[in-house]
């Protein structure tokens, strides 16, 4: 099958600053793909290309079958994008920031969908509430249901988990893994190692403006020397212990 992202030597500078030097890679349709990478290496940017935000200076991508450069307007029909912080009106409720979103959207029905919505991410009970008064990890949910108005194949997830504490950060991994479920392709951006792994079918590691490594979690694995069988004492990270005591599992 065709992928439903295709990137063929993206090069992007700011002056003598040479952020993308030749990316490539694919995406296939209804998979989760992380780009990982530290900060600077690239990842913002090369999203804000694929979402026509930004023109590249050479290369070449496509997703969902439109040129990014030359059908902008299809691109964007076909994509959502979440960036790093939540799009959402704080003083709005959730309800109402769903709603306002697919009137804008023009999608049929627009109480229904975020009703579906505010149901599908748990949300039904503070769908009254204004945003201001959510957690992180709601405004998050929040975010990601409105990126589905409109029921777009293609979403761009810009470092998702930012900021959010270790209960947070879980609520958004499981609404990640059921958008792909659901047939959804995602681009995930993320500096978190475990993120990665967690929730990838491919990663890519970009590094310095290029992609240095990509595969499944298990090729990559195979660029480094066979484990050994070594029997050692294991003690608990923090985090599983205060996942453990407050009652949530990773």
């Amino acid at each position: 099958m065709n992928p439903v992202i295709s990137v063929n030597g993206l090069r992007k500078s700011y002056g003598k600053l040479d952020v993308l030097k030749g990316v490539d890679f694919d995406v296939a349709r209804g998979s989760i793909f992380a780009l990982l990478g530290s900060n600077g290496a690239g990842k913002t940017t090369v999203v804000r290309i694929l979402s026509t935000l930004l023109k590249p200076d050479d290369g070449s991508a496509t997703v969902n079958g439109y040129d990014v450069v030359k059908q902008p307007a299809q691109v964007r029909g076909a994509i959502s994008l979440t960036g790093q912080f939540a799009a959402v009106d704080e003083i709005l409720t959730g309800r109402e920031n769903l709603i306002l979103l697919g009137k804008l959207r023009r999608v049929k029905n627009p109480q229904r969908v975020a009703d579906d919505l505010l149901a599908r991410f748990s949300l039904t009970e503070a769908s009254g509430r204004r945003v201001g008064t959510y957690s992180g990890g709601m405004r998050r949910r929040l975010d990601i249901a409105m990126s589905l108005i409109g029921d777009p194949p293609v979403i761009f997830l810009d470092e998702p988990t930012t900021g959010l504490d270790p209960e947070a950060r879980i609520e958004v991994w499981n609404e990640i893994q059921k958008l792909a479920g659901g047939g959804t392709t995602v681009l995930l951006t993320t500096q978190y190692l475990e993120e990665a792994e967690k929730l990838a079918d491919r990663i890519a590691i970009l590094h310095e403006g290029t992609i240095i490594v990509s595969g499944t979690l298990a090729d990559l694995r195979k660029l480094l020397p066979p484990a050994k069988v070594e029997y050692v004492e294991r003690q608990p990270t923090l985090e599983e212990v205060f996942l453990s005591v407050v009652g949530k599992q990773a």
